[in-house]
């Protein structure tokens, strides 16, 4: 991707598809009775939409595309923070939706820095390496507390 406002385009679907996950999740586990794991991915949705506001601010100046469906190029086929949630229910346990929220972060992650490493444009490479900063904060984060459920 060598393209800002490509980019742009990309991360707000990310940050908003992730964002309404971990709602959707939040809820879930609300009415599975697990109040513990449902303030957790409140807490996530709430990062993610933190994230979408900063992407959705620095393309309010730009023509960002509107992209259909076949147009994203995320790897596997699919946003990379909403991947590989199937099969999560109501008895899942802190350290397992921890674990889940670190995996998803790690996606994000590696969806960014792959491209900032890749792209031929420095004003993409250098918000692209931003974004990846963002998500590996997150990830740090989450495993400080992996280490703490361990504990």
């Amino acid at each position: 991707m060598n393209n800002v406002e490509r980019f742009l385009a990309h991360a707000i679907t990310l940050e908003r598809e992730a964002a309404r996950r971990y709602e959707e999740l939040s809820a879930a586990m609300g009415t599975a009775g697990n109040p513990v794991v449902k303030e957790f991915f409140a807490r996530m949705a709430y990062f993610s939409r933190k994230h979408l506001a900063e992407a959705t601010a620095r393309a309010g100046f730009r023509d960002v595309p509107q992209l259909g469906a076949d147009d994203y190029e995320w790897p596997d086929g699919v946003s990379p923070e909403v991947a590989d949630w199937v099969g999560v229910d109501g008895f899942l346990d802190t350290r397992a939706a921890l674990q889940l929220a670190l995996e998803s972060e790690r996606r994000g992650h590696a969806y960014y820095a792959a491209i900032a490493t890749s792209t031929d444009d420095a004003e993409l490479r250098a918000l692209a390496t931003e974004f990846a900063e963002e998500e590996a904060e997150h990830m740090a984060e989450l495993e400080k507390l992996i280490a703490t459920c361990a504990a």
